[in-house]
C-alpha cells in the first residue's frame, strides 16, 4: 500500500469539523481495503480530537487549524496543528469520566482507540499526532 494523505486547514470552528469528515470520507474512498473497525476507530479519534480543539478555540480569539490525514503500509496517522495557547495536558493522567459527566470523555476515547496519541504544545501552537497501527487479520 503506497502512502496517501489529504489536509484541510481553516478556522477551529464547525465548518472544519465538517471538513474533518469529508477528508476522512475522501481517504476511506480511497482505500476501501480498509477495514471497518479501523476506519470506525480511527474516525472517532480523529474526531474527538478536532472537537477539543474547536471546543477550546470557541472562548478565544480566531484560532488556525490543520489536518493531516495518511495511511501507509503499517498504519493511519493524523497530525493536527494549531496556533492557539499550548495546552497544558498530561496525557498520562486521562482518564474515563464517570457516567454522569457531560463531557471530558473525548482524550480517553481517543486513547482508548489509537497505539499512540502525542501531543506536544510550545509557544506558537499545539501539535496533536495520532497513530493506529494495523492489526494482524485472522
Amino acid at each position: 500500500m503506497s502512502v496517501d494523505g489529504f489536509r484541510v486547514e481553516g478556522r477551529a470552528d464547525d465548518t472544519f469539523i465538517d471538513e474533518v469528515h469529508q477528508v476522512l470520507d475522501m481517504l476511506w474512498s480511497s482505500h476501501p481495503e480498509v477495514d471497518e473497525e479501523d476506519r470506525t476507530l480511527f474516525t472517532l479519534a480523529v474526531s474527538e480530537i478536532a472537537t477539543n480543539v474547536v471546543e477550546h478555540a470557541r472562548a478565544r480569539e480566531e484560532i488556525s487549524v490543520s489536518l493531516d490525514v495518511s495511511i501507509d503500509g503499517t498504519g493511519l496517522r493524523a497530525v493536527f496543528f494549531d496556533d492557539a495557547d499550548p495546552a497544558l495536558i498530561d496525557l498520562r493522567n486521562v482518564s474515563m469520566p464517570g457516567q454522569d459527566a457531560e463531557s471530558g470523555r473525548g482524550l480517553a476515547l481517543a486513547l482508548a482507540t489509537l497505539d499512540e496519541l502525542e501531543h506536544s504544545g510550545e509557544a506558537g501552537g499545539n501539535e496533536w499526532r495520532l497513530t493506529r497501527r494495523w492489526r494482524p487479520r485472522a
